[in-house]
């Protein structure tokens, strides 16, 4: 066992009891041990007896890691979390790449959670981590959003241990004992990311078993907010060789301001590393918010149609789907790598069809406008008449995708 950066008499019984466990396989315990003393030393206990040893980080502004910011007294509150926060980051890092730590726990309140999530952010997905949390649901979600964390949620606050706080803790430490992160080797396996929605899934289901045949694997992410900010992080760390993004009405969120943004960063990484991106206007006829009471009083004159009982969506005007076509070919332009954008003359989504309630072909072309006015002239704009959900779209898209993966030739219909 180690203590890391931890006073030797806040864990010395249980340094006692871990002697002779080799330091190596080691799970990472993340707390302030000035407010969580008690769980941490009944967690590392718990892990001892279980065989694994332990590495603990003090995030506590009384701790270690703490104290070379704390002399010259002008960091606020937040400002030292966040450095806090970095410094354990890069010491937990270059554990976890020497093989020392294999997971993660942490144990936090509110601005330990926020703290933790900062932490583990940059780990690699399937990085065992999980974290303790009596923080507030929202913010648990928002840490979701992006991380694959494991989450036990206390219901009750951590101020000691008692029979609530130690089943969860039993159960959280059962569960991190049984967790070891292996570095699988990378697959032979060309593998493109692909975005999707309900009201794109033809268009996805197709593709992907069409790049399948071709022997391209397929990651599918949801154009919800937090898949795409999760496909540009995987994107940025070198996970895909392509990326065919069908469903980019992350962007009308973006700009319009419904729930599904994905930031600012959306349909960047891909132009940054320079690989093959095919783009399309997937759901931009619409933008996403939740019940119907919860849309925005100046939206209350647009069309509005309660896709479940707890999502809305707005159909796009054709001046936002001008600008949002301008947006897309801003982010296209400054692209290092092959792009294609492909426009279905007869619609974007299931609503947007001939007969469909989001049925506006005036709005439809607008994007397309917007994006000649913007695009770099050497990016090819395939324009196919049909809607995007036909079988002629995918077979288009994923014929141009095979064919910058492995040079087969294209499909006539591009």
């Amino acid at each position: 066992m180690s203590i890391h950066n931890t006073p030797k008499k806040e864990l010395a019984e249980i340094d006692r009891s871990s002697r002779t466990i080799t330091q190596r396989d080691a799970v990472a315990i993340i707390a302030t041990l000035d407010t969580k003393g008690d769980e941490v030393r009944y967690v590392s206990a718990a892990l001892a007896a279980h065989g694994r040893s332990i590495v603990v980080f003090d995030i506590g502004t009384s701790g270690p890691f703490a104290k070379d910011h704390l002399l010259d007294g002008k960091a606020s509150p937040s400002e030292l979390l966040a450095v806090i926060s970095k410094d354990v980051s890069k010491e937990l890092t270059s554990r976890i790449h020497d093989g020392e730590i294999t997971a993660v726990l942490g144990i936090a309140g509110g601005k330990g959670s926020a703290a933790f999530g900062l932490i583990v952010s940059d780990l690699p997905y399937g990085f065992p981590k999980m974290l303790v949390s009596s923080a507030r649901p929202a913010l648990l979600a928002d840490l979701a959003r992006t991380n694959d964390l494991i989450f036990y949620s206390t219901l009750v606050d951590l101020f000691g241990l008692n029979d609530f706080t130690e089943a969860v803790l039993t159960n959280a430490t059962n569960a991190i004992a049984m967790m070891r992160f292996q570095q699988s080797r990378r697959s032979d396996r060309l593998i493109v990311a692909i975005t999707a929605f309900g009201v794109t899934t033809p268009a996805v289901s197709l593709c992907v078993s069409q790049l399948k045949r071709a022997g391209i694997d397929s990651v599918v992410f949801p154009a919800n907010g937090a898949g795409g900010q999760t496909m540009e992080k995987l994107i940025r760390e070198g996970h895909f060789v392509g990326v065919v993004d069908l469903t980019t009405t992350e962007l009308a969120d973006e700009f319009v301001g419904g729930t599904a943004s994905a930031g600012p960063y959306r349909m960047t990484a891909a132009s940054q590393r320079g690989i093959p991106q095919l783009i399309a206007p997937g759901a931009i006829d619409m933008v996403n918010f939740g019940s119907l009471s919860s849309v925005p009083t100046k939206f209350q004159d647009r069309i509005l149609f309660a896709h479940t009982p707890f999502t809305t969506v707005m159909r796009t005007t054709a001046h936002e789907n001008l600008d949002i076509g301008r947006l897309t070919a801003n982010k296209l332009s400054k692209s290092s790598g092959q792009v294609c954008v492909m426009w279905p003359k007869n619609g974007f989504s299931d609503y947007d069809r001939d007969d469909g309630i989001f049925s506006d072909p005036i709005a439809d072309q607008a994007w397309l406008k917007g994006l000649k006015e913007c695009l770099r002239p050497e990016i090819n704009i395939f324009e196919l008449n049909c809607h995007i959900n036909d079988p002629e779209f995918a077979e288009a898209a994923s014929a141009w995708m095979i064919h910058q993966l492995i040079k087969e030739k294209p499909s006539e219909n591009v």
